[in-house]
């Protein structure tokens, strides 16, 4: 009996509930004594209606008759606390978050105490009490769908004439706290999904419309000031001021996904809206005039990014923003000339110049010379400028063109610049919502798809099949009436200076530019690798499968190239990697083939704003270290490859997936390696050998603490060690290796002043740019690298020094002309035109 007395009350029973709202309907105000007990009992309400939901439906049938949402209101008018403001907010949270009934929500919602939550007038100065707010009513817009929306606006005449959800939310929408931003934008996006025809229209019409607009300056204030950071960046070439830029980034991109998130929920109206803002505040005024030179940008004191932000921009908008009139307009922009000083200029595409006056407007000169990179000559555009068939732009600065602006960059530009452009031109290639047409007068539609679409056309037309295949008169009838139709919404917008810049040489003489421009890209000693490998996946999609087809001399020049690079390949047979190298071209071969074939660059536009993480290795390690040497040498060996590549695919040729070198290992039987015992390319530490020509030698690892060893150099084909070992006590002439070096890149010298003495780099045993942990993909350092070592050997005498000196250099000598016999196969084509350079080489370094 005891125990019945003192049962507890069951604290999610339907009587807990009464109790509790009877209670909190007698609170007449709230005062420090109640204000506990009012928190609590919210609390416990939102528990309560928490289960009832999920096991007793009359708990929520109890909680709508007493109208307790009509109390929150009413609590909150007589409060003026902020914890129960806050707590209120909470369990509303609570409840509509955790109700699963469809019923249960339709009847919260059902009358006006929701807006009236929604509507009150709380103190948002407390940064807590409004993110209780935003939560509260992102948790509303969870629950919205074309039923329940109906609930929380009032409408006449079958419009909706207010909708206190939406409205309020959209007063924080450019709040500084990021998070209340991402919450907002969250629950418009739930509004503009349920597709509610009414509530559609209300937002796509003025004054809520006007939202759209703000959207727009607010990201522009963005760019602006991602531009900013990444100007300061490049001047002060500090990792910390770089460490932002990814930060900046992802608040750029997240704005463009929200972007199109919202033209994706298809109201009619606001994806031109969104369109049109961005054309009119941002690419028009802003982005596109940022591509000129930056001499041009000093005349002119408007607001302008730098070229790098704008081409950046400008890659993210045209994949991000997936409107088809946007991307096709912005296309048609690049080709249409913005208004700059008056003072003549030459714009550069190659590097070269040539007189003004030699112009010419023949079309049967144009088409016989369009498949080979002739002597400059000029050819008169649509446009007004003087076009020379290397690919070269003059015209007066008052005629600047984007589309222009990006070739001079992948001509004359630094390598950021370089990726900035070729990532532009990629970007256009892959974006679907471009017309084909507008990807042909750009000059980068693929081969491929162009004799597609020819032959299409031909299937098609109304002229015979043959006719059309063979000509190009109906295509450029399409492209100029495309084109035509862009053009006329340029000049609707009165941003861009417009004319007909499309004859029926525009489409083939930009394809040639374009051509030209990347062909002599590799013949530039100032970019790096990974750009360069940007710039071949562009060539390769332009560019047809058979030798037959394509120009002559662009094979010409990538032979060139080509040649060139091997030369430098044979120098880094006799370099500080030697040893690595075979491992290190078997590598980017694959790497670069499958660069190469890939659908996309493997690089992704933000790129071009974070070369400014991570130092150089020049930059910490010094020029004359290994890792320096490293750097060349994975520079060179990733644009021989590339070269290789193309060259090969224009010749029509099958890339293996391995490349063609000797893979067997030639010992002579009297080397020293052979002598010694080894029998593999592996020599590891406590591994017995014989002495043969070991010197007696000392050396200190440590301050004041020398030790005794023998000092052996040897070479097992690409492979070559120097090795300190102790002596054998019971067995003569034999010795255990104790210490193992790389003998490539030892640098042997004898010190000045002491003659006995013989000073050695010792550089790490695996190349620095396979080491993921320290290194990014493009070459910079995660964190501080190891620097190279260092041995000062002492010996008994100077000959034995000498000795030693001798000893190392011909093992260095025989490990990279086994090297270069390895290689030979794949250098082959250029081996005989530079062999007598290879021997000269390698008797000056003997």
């Amino acid at each position: 009996m005891r125990l019945s007395f003192w049962r507890s009350r069951d604290r999610f029973s339907l009587d807990e509930l009464r109790s509790l709202v009877d209670k909190l309907m007698k609170v007449q105000s709230v005062n420090e004594a109640s204000k506990d007990f009012v928190v609590e009992a919210l609390r416990s309400l939102a528990e309560l209606i928490t289960y009832g939901d999920q096991h007793d439906h009359s708990y929520f049938e109890f909680f709508m008759e007493k109208q307790v949402l009509g109390e929150f209101v009413r609590i909150l008018k007589v409060s003026g606390s902020l914890i129960v403001s806050l707590q209120i907010l909470q369990t509303m949270s609570i409840i509509i978050q955790n109700l699963k009934s469809d019923h249960s929500i339709y009847y919260l919602f059902s009358n006006e105490h929701v807006n009236r939550l929604i509507t009150y007038s709380f103190d948002f100065s407390n940064e807590e009490l409004l993110s209780y707010y935003i939560s509260f009513l992102r948790a509303i817009s969870g629950k919205l769908n074309k039923d329940t929306i109906s609930l929380l606006v009032k409408t006449q005449n079958d419009e909706v004439i207010s909708f206190p959800l939406y409205v309020e939310a959209i007063r924080f929408a450019f709040h500084e706290e990021s998070m209340i931003r991402i919450a907002v934008r969250a629950l418009t996006l739930n509004v503009y999904h349920v597709g509610d025809d009414a509530v559609n229209r209300f937002v796509s019409m003025a004054p809520h419309a006007e939202y759209f607009l703000n959207l727009v300056y607010f990201f522009r204030d963005q760019c602006v000031h991602l531009n900013q950071i990444v100007s300061n960046a490049s001047k002060e070439q500090s990792t910390e001021s770089a460490s932002s830029i990814p930060v900046f980034v992802d608040e750029i991109e997240d704005n463009l996904y929200y972007f199109s998130d919202v033209v994706s929920a298809g109201i009619p109206d606001v994806g031109k809206l969104i369109m049109d803002n961005i054309l009119r505040l941002l690419i028009f005024p802003l982005i596109l005039p940022s591509l000129r030179m930056e001499q041009q940008k000093a005349s002119n004191q408007e607001q302008r990014l730098g070229e790098i932000s704008a081409l950046y921009l400008l890659c993210c908008i045209l994949r991000i923003v997936k409107i088809k009139d946007l991307a096709n307009t912005v296309a048609a922009a690049l080709l249409c000339s913005l208004p700059t000083s008056h003072q003549n200029v030459e714009v550069k595409i190659n590097g070269t110049h040539c007189p003004p006056d030699e112009g010419r407007n023949n079309t049967d000169e144009i088409n016989s010379t369009l498949g080979d990179m002739a002597l400059p000559c000029t050819i008169q555009t649509s446009t007004g400028q003087s076009l020379r068939q290397d690919g070269l732009l003059n015209h007066d600065v008052d005629i600047f063109v984007p589309r222009d602006a990006l070739l001079s960059f992948i001509a004359g530009g630094n390598d950021v610049q370089v990726s900035g452009s070729l990532s532009v031109l990629a970007t256009l290639l892959q974006t679907k919502e471009l017309d084909e047409s507008m990807v042909d007068v750009l000059g980068i539609l693929p081969q491929r798809k162009q004799h597609k679409k020819k032959l299409l056309q031909a299937l098609v037309g109304e002229d015979s099949g043959e006719t059309q295949l063979f000509s190009s008169d109906s295509t450029e009838d399409s492209i100029s009436s495309e084109l035509d139709i862009y053009m006329q919404r340029l000049k609707d917008y009165g941003a861009i200076s417009c004319q007909s810049m499309v004859n029926a040489m525009s489409a083939r003489m930009h394809r040639y530019q374009v051509l030209v421009a990347l062909v002599n890209l590799f013949t530039r000693s100032n970019v790096l690798a990974e750009t360069l490998w940007d710039g071949g996946w562009l060539l390769r999609q332009l560019l047809p499968y058979s030798e037959a087809e394509h120009s002559r001399n662009h094979l010409a020049v990538l032979k060139e190239s080509c040649s060139n690079y091997t030369i430098r390949v044979l120098e880094e047979t006799r370099g500080t990697w030697s040893d690595l190298l075979k491992i290190v071209l078997c590598d980017e071969w694959r790497k670069c083939k499958r660069a190469l074939e890939a659908p996309s660059p493997k690089k992704d536009p933000k790129s071009i704003l974070l070369p400014l993480q991570g130092p150089a290795v020049d930059e910490i390690a010094g020029q004359d270290s290994s890792f320096a040497a490293a750097e060349r040498t994975y520079e060179t060996i990733k644009v021989f490859v590339l070269l290789h590549h193309l060259q090969s695919f224009l010749l029509g040729k099958v890339l293996p997936e391995q490349p063609p070198i000797v893979s067997t290992v030639d010992i002579l039987d009297e080397s020293r390696a052979r002598s010694a015992g080894i029998k593999s390319a592996g020599l590891k530490p406590n591994s017995e050998i014989n002495l043969v020509d070991a010197v007696p030698c000392r050396i200190a690892f440590e301050r004041g603490k020398e030790r005794h060893f023998h000092i052996l150099a040897m070479s097992f084909g690409s492979s070559g060690w120097l090795a300190l070992l102790d002596e054998y006590p019971m067995k003569p002439r034999h010795g255990v290796v104790r210490v193992i070096a790389p003998l490539a890149g030892s640098n042997p010298r004898i010190d000045a002043k002491q003659l006995k003495w013989l000073h050695l780099r010792i550089r790490p045993s695996s190349f620095p740019f396979t080491d993921t942990s320290n290194y990014t993909p493009h070459g910079k350092m995660k964190s501080k690298a190891l620097v190279d070592g260092r041995w000062t050997l002492a010996f008994r005498d100077e000959e034995s020094c000498k000795y030693v000196l001798n000893m190392i250099l011909e093992e260095m000598s025989l490990q990279s002309r086994d090297v270069e016999r390895t290689l030979r196969p794949l250098l082959e084509p250029d081996l005989d035109t530079e062999h007598s350079l290879s021997s000269q080489t390698s008797d000056a370094s003997l």
